[in-house]
């Protein structure tokens, strides 16, 4: 699946500019008060973009060339890496590994152990995980829980939303939060 980066980020400049708060994301991830932070499935940088303005040490991550041509232009001084999640190997690990905006939804089918495992493998001793994707598409969060667990990374909290809305909400999203036994 290929992107046009340039249509992505203007999807969120315009519901920025219309008044929309749209770093939810970051603004989770940032409450973990994190050092350093894994943005895999970075897309156009717009979660990276946001904790790096925050402070944090942030590396972003992503398959899509087009989507990191946005996110290298947007953020020059962050480190950009092109790569699939499941192969990933940085040679380090961050506080936070953060998955938003559906990542394992666009991941090959039959992949997403793969993935799960790719981000893992950052997660810091004390770190977590934290991934937010639609619900009914063909990955549910049985799936994610037995692959989270089967690298050692246990349920700490679910909610139905960035914000932290009660989990389930209406049942179509998720959010959750892995850390290590």
């Amino acid at each position: 699946m290929t992107f046009d980066g340039d249509s992505y980020q203007r999807r969120f400049d315009e519901l920025a500019a219309e008044g929309t708060d749209v770093h939810g994301e970051a603004a989770f991830v940032a409450a973990l008060a994190p050092t350093s932070v894994l943005d895999a499935g970075c897309g156009t940088g717009r979660v990276a973009l946001e904790l790096a303005r925050r402070g944090v040490d942030v590396v972003g991550a992503d398959i899509d060339e087009s989507m990191l041509s946005v996110a290298r232009r947007l953020g020059p001084g962050i480190e950009w890496v092109q790569g699939d999640l499941a192969g990933l190997d940085l040679g380090r690990t961050f506080d936070v590994v953060v998955m938003a905006g559906n990542v394992v939804l666009f991941t090959g089918p039959g992949t997403e152990a793969d993935v799960v495992a790719g981000c893992g493998r950052h997660v810091a001793p004390g770190g977590a995980l934290a991934c937010g994707f639609q619900l009914g598409r063909g990955y549910e969060l049985d799936a994610f829980d037995t692959h989270c667990a089967q690298i050692g990374l246990v349920l700490v909290q679910r909610w139905a939303t960035w914000d932290q809305q009660p989990f389930p909400g209406d049942g179509s999203y998720a959010v959750s939060l892995h850390r290590h036994r």
